[in-house]
């Protein structure tokens, strides 16, 4: 049965098709015969207690000339019936936090908000990892510096990040000893404000930071290496890694089947992991991508694997 899917994203003018895998799941929502709804940006909010969005009736197409069409926008409580995509990238910040309080409410209304937003609030990506030890290279967070420099110390090569960047942004390698390495976690740490992560470096990123995309806690049978180029460390496509797609390895099925039943149990529908070599470094929660890479190197289609799920929530 159709129901009506509507999309909480990033600007839908501004996206690059060939790569944005809610995109991959418009298109695919729309081939099944789903209702598309775009909600306009800032368009979610309450009224008298209801959660309510600004939307707009909309038509996709793979065709990078022109992907969208918009048509008049309304405004209206969200509730049975939908199936709401919340995917918008990080920073997770207030604004962000107060859109899945909005979606809460819009839960409690009957509508399927995928991924849930209290998972949302809940699994900070760089510390949700850190939920399955097990799975993590040597990790410590803090916002002090003798702590970060110690670690960096005792280890020899780190890596270390923010806590609510994406795409590479602000992820720094430093040796024992180096001289940049208190000016970093100056910035990082914001003087002492901000907790900041280091990990053991993982020589293995060489060959990859493999993204692996888990659907109802079920991993795809591939994931999608991306390699670092020339002389950047960080293999994040955006920070110009270049993607490779490869079968899952034992490690990474095990990492999956730690991970898994956990991220299901949350509503957590839709999941990237981040491993290196054998070891899980993020679990991303957010707007995970890779769907249509994958597509392309594979000929599968992991946004029907999603919508098959949704689609038996309704059987």
């Amino acid at each position: 049965m159709p129901f009506d899917v509507v999309v909480v994203m990033d600007p839908i003018g501004s996206i690059k098709i060939a790569k944005d895998s809610t995109f991959a799941m418009l298109l695919e929502a729309q081939r099944r015969g789903h209702r598309l709804h775009y909600v306009l940006p800032g368009g979610l909010g309450m009224r008298d207690g209801t959660a309510v969005a600004s939307l707009a009736p909309l038509v996709v197409r793979d065709d990078p000339s022109g992907w969208h069409e918009l048509g008049q926008a309304s405004q209206r409580a969200l509730g049975l019936g939908d199936v709401v995509l919340m995917r918008t990238d990080p920073p997770v910040d207030a604004d962000y936090m107060h859109d899945t309080q909005i979606l809460a409410a819009a839960q409690r209304q009957g509508a399927r908000v995928v991924n849930d937003p209290q998972g949302l609030r809940d699994m900070n990506e760089k510390l949700a990892a850190l939920a399955f030890p097990q799975c993590c290279p040597p990790t410590v967070v803090s916002r002090q510096a003798a702590v970060l420099k110690a670690f960096v110390a005792e280890h020899g090569d780190a890596v270390l990040k923010p806590l609510d960047g994406m795409g590479g942004r602000s992820i720094f390698r430093a040796k024992a000893g180096d001289q940049n390495l208190n000016v970093i976690l100056e910035t990082l740490t914001g003087g002492g404000r901000h907790l900041a992560m280091a990990q053991r470096y993982l020589p293995e990123i060489v060959d990859g930071d493999k993204r692996i995309l888990l659907v109802d806690g079920v991993p795809v049978d591939y994931c999608l290496a991306r390699i670092p180029q020339g002389d950047e460390f960080r293999g994040n496509l955006a920070a110009g890694g270049r993607g490779e797609g490869r079968p899952l390895s034992e490690r990474d099925r095990w990492i999956a089947a730690q991970v898994g039943p956990e991220m299901k149990r949350r509503g957590m529908r839709f999941v990237g992991l981040d491993v290196i070599g054998d070891w899980l470094t993020e679990v991303n929660v957010t707007s995970p991508t890779c769907i249509r890479e994958l597509d392309a190197q594979f000929d599968i289609n992991i946004a029907g694997m999603l919508f098959d799920a949704l689609e038996a929530d309704t059987d």
